[in-house]
């Protein structure tokens, strides 16, 4: 009992630490442009988005870029009220 519980276990780490995908690097933009007084944060890959937290002086946005061509798609600007 114990060695099938060991089993199932074992199956499902190796199959949450295997990963198939093949992401070329050709999916990616050689460079991304975000301004010129501005500071990464965070970047991150979702839903074939790239999402960038970047601070420009006193000003935080959120940057949607196509990661293919490298091209902002949207920016969401934090303000305070």
């Amino acid at each position: 009992m114990f060695a099938g519980l060991f089993a199932v276990f074992a199956a499902i780490l190796y199959k949450i630490n295997t990963d198939d995908t093949d992401i070329s690097q050709d999916a990616f933009a050689s460079s991304i442009v975000v301004g010129p007084d501005a500071e990464v944060l965070q970047a991150t890959v979702a839903d074939g988005i790239i999402f960038v937290l970047v601070k420009e002086g006193s000003k935080t946005a959120l940057l949607r870029i196509d990661p293919v061509s490298g091209k902002q798609i949207g920016r969401t600007d934090f303000v305070a009220r």
